[in-house]
């Protein structure tokens, strides 16, 4: 356990640090720059993502559904006289 504690005591110097150095500045300018870049694309988040992959997963449901039905039908009228 002791050294977890000094790993995270390390770690929380270290943010501490860098909170206060030119490497914050830099990476707030690198995220600023990357989400710039990237809304430049044609790119979705992962939330929105996962809404279409839900829709789909309910679309595909229903389509199965749908042709299942289709197939009972039409063998209903391949054995009508």
């Amino acid at each position: 356990m002791e050294k977890n504690n000094f790993f995270q005591d390390f770690q929380q110097r270290v943010n501490k640090a860098l909170e206060n150095s030119p490497a914050r500045d830099i990476e707030k300018n690198v995220k600023a720059m990357m989400t710039q870049g990237l809304s430049k694309l044609d790119v979705v988040t992962r939330e929105e993502f996962d809404i279409q992959a839900q829709v789909l997963a309910k679309t595909r449901a229903r389509l199965e559904e749908l042709e299942a039905r289709l197939a009972e039908f039409e063998a209903q009228m391949k054995d009508r006289p």
